[in-house]
């Protein structure tokens, strides 16, 4: 079983044909142009010949008000009208940017740059700053740092008020300029490389190589000769004193120990 459609709550106050309870209706056109008070059921009958509704647009009126239009229009319309008023209503936020007399140039670059988001987005800007301990003895300090704040922010707003001290700061509000007087944001790093990765053209499928000579297949490694002759004697094959003659050692061994002088007792 299929749930019933749910409306809207605006969408349920309107009041469209049948609907309608009231006697007599004032009736105008789509253009605002008013055809004068008839009975329901000739308004009605009216609406019916036009190929269109009757929309009740005042109901508070007396007799209500009805319109002839299209509904699904008129709803389109109401829809259209909400969403521009609530762009004007975001031009009623106020956001809140602090400051200090002995802020930072990085710092107040920060804040300058959430400013100029909030601006950008259609809202005001309160500037505010604070003095604290010996702060107050010098208040120049903290109006000068206000006034580079909206030389810088110039381009994006315009104070509606000079800057004014408050208790125990400075207040400030800004507001945004038109739309085509302030300068396009600037582009955030991943845009611009998105935009460079499209203006590269897109990489072309290698061709395959040319066909050329088969190059030679490698021939396996030859084995090394085996020796002339078997080793019977279990020394190495390759040792470089195998030949030598041991009694022509031992004489010259003999030959050394007689040269040397004897020790006396």
């Amino acid at each position: 079983m299929s749930r019933p459609q749910v409306r809207s709550s605006s969408e349920q106050q309107i009041r469209v044909n049948g609907k309608i309870r009231a006697r007599e209706v004032r009736v105008i056109d789509a253009d605002g142009k008013q055809l004068g008070i008839f009975s329901l059921h000739d308004a009605i009958r009216l609406a019916q010949s036009r190929s269109v509704d009757l929309v009740e647009v005042a109901p508070n009126a007396n007799p209500p008000v009805c319109r002839l239009v299209d509904y699904g229009k008129y709803l389109y319309e109401k829809a259209k009208e909400s969403k521009e008023a609530r762009k004007h209503q975001q031009a009623n936020k106020v956001k809140e940017v602090q400051l200090s007399p002995s802020i930072d140039p990085h710092d107040l670059s920060i804040k300058l740059s959430r400013a100029v988001e909030f601006l950008n987005e259609g809202m005001k800007v309160k500037v505010l700053l604070k003095y604290r301990g010996r702060e107050k003895a010098h208040k120049e300090i903290g109006f000068q740092v206000v006034e580079k704040f909206i030389q810088q922010i110039e381009p994006y707003g315009r104070p509606d008020a000079p800057p004014k001290l408050v208790d125990k700061g400075i207040v400030l509000m800004l507001s945004p300029l038109a739309r085509s007087k302030r300068p396009k944001p600037a582009a955030t790093p991943s845009d611009t490389e998105a935009q460079a990765r499209s203006a590269q053209p897109a990489a072309q499928p290698s061709e395959p190589p040319a066909p050329g000579p088969a190059r030679p297949a490698v021939e396996p490694r030859q084995q090394r000769p085996a020796a002339a002759s078997e080793n019977t004697s279990g020394s190495f094959i390759n040792a470089p004193f195998a030949d030598l003659d041991l009694r022509l050692a031992q004489s010259a061994a003999s030959q050394q120990s007689s040269e040397s002088p004897e020790t006396e007792p």
